[in-house]
């Protein structure tokens, strides 16, 4: 039981470090006078490199049947490289920084949810129980963050991050190792996964959600700034966002039920719509941030029916590259789509419009997840799709 403890308060560290990067790095470089265009184009190749680095790091993973010393590699890099990040001001140093720490940080994520699934297999602990941690220091660290940068400027956020590396290094080095789960993706196992119209038409779903979440999720911070609030809102914010999380994956045996994943997903979107809609007629930054309470409604329902429903669709051969496409699609391509788009469109547009434009997305994705319902569920069951 001691290394499930562990790999709690691994989780904490690790997602308390990640919502330094994803939530932080795009105010850091507003921050530093980087216009939105170069913001979305920063993380928009950040993504492009997250889709070649999560395969990449797990088939290192695979072939060395183990994931704790690959996650020991990563967090040394990671830790370096991002102290080193924000430090920096100029445009090269920060695009290179930058790529370099999705190459690094990013494959972490998918290697940490798999020691997750095994560590509780094995010591019969539930995912759930493990997860929360880490849906927990992301909020606790998003808080932290922006008290940092408020009281001690936007370069602090270089020693946070060192410090919260070297104890993520800590921790690993302490967990029980487990061979790397899954199998890679192949480009034979991929088509056969895409060969069946009803995985197309979902992974489609999977796009159109996917595009205004990543949209909000990089200029959510840029956008309470140019309000006029403070680095210390934009931390109370993604706290809100985070924290409203951790109920919903702690009780998600409750209250996920097969078979009802497409009206799930529904439910969500109708939130997603409603949370960005009226994000764009806000002018009183503090008003925006409690806005994201919404957020208990959005992703962690949404993600949770998407996993959960990907699995009912697949044969079960297939499931480590649903998963794996899954991610990808809506971590990486969605986000390169997102970040590119959402960048050139709010520094076009402003903040205002872009949010009635991911809003009107969100519509075009609960119309969608309606229809497939109406299409493959309603007064019929799903079959596992045949070889």
């Amino acid at each position: 039981m001691k290394f499930v403890i562990r790999l709690r308060a691994f989780n904490f560290l690790y997602f308390a470090m990640l919502a330094m990067f994803l939530s932080f790095l795009p105010v850091y470089l507003d921050a530093q006078g980087l216009t939105a265009t170069r913001i979305g184009l920063i993380i928009g190749t950040g993504g492009i490199i997250t889709i070649i680095a999560q395969p990449l790091w797990g088939i290192i993973s695979d072939r060395s049947r183990t994931i704790k010393k690959v996650m020991l590699l990563l967090l040394v890099c990671s830790t370096i490289i991002g102290s080193m990040l924000y430090a920096s001001g100029s445009f090269v140093l920060l695009l290179l920084f930058t790529m370099l720490l999705y190459f690094f940080l990013m494959p972490l994520d998918p290697l940490t949810e798999s020691l997750n699934f095994q560590t509780g297999e094995a010591y019969g602990a539930s995912y759930g129980s493990i997860r929360t941690f880490g849906a927990v220091g992301y909020a606790v660290m998003s808080l932290a963050v922006g008290y940092a940068m408020l009281y001690f400027g936007s370069r602090s956020l270089s020693f946070l991050f060192a410090v919260m590396g070297i104890l993520s290094l800590i921790v690993c080095s302490s967990l029980a190792d487990a061979p790397a789960a899954g199998k890679p993706v192949t480009f034979k196992s991929l088509r056969s996964f895409l060969s069946y119209r009803q995985t197309v038409w979902f992974l489609l779903l999977i796009f159109i959600t996917a595009v205004p979440q990543r949209i909000n999720d990089t200029f959510l911070g840029v956008y309470i700034r140019s309000l006029g609030g403070s680095p210390e809102l934009v931390g109370q914010a993604w706290f809100f966002a985070a924290g409203s999380e951790i109920l919903v994956f702690a009780l998600s045996f409750w209250w996920l039920r097969k078979g009802k994943e497409l009206l799930i997903i529904s439910f969500s979107s109708v939130f997603y719509v409603t949370r960005f809609f009226i994000s764009a007629w806000i002018t009183d930054p503090q008003s925006l941030v409690l806005v994201q309470i919404l957020q208990t409604f959005t992703f962690p329902v949404f993600y949770s029916a998407a996993i959960q429903y990907l699995y009912r669709i697949v044969p079960e051969e297939w499931r480590a590259t649903g998963q794996t496409v899954l991610a990808l699609l809506f971590f990486g391509v969605s986000g390169i789509a997102a970040s590119y788009a959402g960048g050139w469109l709010y520094e076009l547009l402003g903040g205002h419009t872009l949010y009635l434009v991911i809003s009107s997305i969100s519509l075009v994705g609960l119309l969608f997840s309606l229809s497939l319902y109406a299409l493959y569920e309603r007064g019929s069951h799903i079959a596992v799709q045949e070889k």
